[in-house]
């Protein structure tokens, strides 16, 4: 029994996406997890080291999964999931996999055909209905931008940051390839500066001359209103 750690429960909020651990079906198909009789371990590491496990479990339709989980510091406790998959033809050939969300919200059953599970609380389930939203989602302008620009550089095989050199040129990659992204790089921090700049200067020049709210009662607001 695979010891899968704290988990959360849904519903305090937006969690993110990137803050949980998933399955993905499409990657557990291309490492031979979805062959009928398969038996094993997944498992997440964290700076090289194992953080978390699970068991697998694979027959034709379904993924069986095992492990420990415990929601919110409570006591640990063992949980055995059973999760559908469907294969759904493809346009040029083959078939593709996908889970169907055990998930039951409200009383109503999820059954959304999705590729990626999340352990966010006591049972892997999708996004949807553990109300994840994505990391970039509620990024500001300058977020975004350093974003775009830090991903070209490790891409390049640089570190992150705007102080940092850029990398040599990869080998294999073209000139014009790597001068582009290169490009593309001096752009979006320098639109990250720009953007940064504006909003400050837009709270420096509130906080210099603050306004004052008027509170004006008001009737029979709903919750809602």
């Amino acid at each position: 029994m695979g010891g899968f750690g704290s988990g959360r429960t849904a519903g305090f909020g937006r969690d993110k996406v990137e803050y949980n651990r998933s399955i993905d079906v499409n990657r557990l198909h291309r490492e031979g997890c979805l062959a009928p009789g398969w038996r094993g371990v997944w498992q997440w590491t964290h700076n090289g080291e194992r953080s978390a496990w699970i068991g697998l479990r694979a027959e034709a339709d379904q993924m069986h999964l095992s492990y420990r989980v415990r929601v919110s510091g409570g006591d640990w406790q063992d949980v055995e999931e059973p999760i559908r998959i469907v294969r759904v033809p493809c346009r040029y050939g083959g078939t593709r996999p996908y889970f169907i969300c055990p998930g039951v919200v409200n009383g109503i059953a999820c059954g959304r055909r999705v590729a990626k599970l999340y352990g966010a609380g006591r049972y892997f389930l999708c996004r949807h209905c553990y109300r994840l939203a994505y990391a970039s989602q509620s990024e500001s302008e300058w977020d975004r931008a350093l974003r775009k620009a830090n991903k070209i550089r490790t891409r390049l095989g640089g570190e992150r940051g705007m102080d940092g050199a850029f990398a040599r040129r990869p080998k294999g990659m073209w000139q014009r390839t790597y001068d582009r992204l290169v490009d593309a790089t001096i752009e979006a921090e320098g639109y990250a500066n720009e953007a940064f700049e504006i909003h400050a200067a837009r709270l420096l020049a509130r906080l210099k001359s603050p306004r004052r709210r008027i509170n004006r009662p008001t009737r029979n607001r709903s919750f809602w209103s």
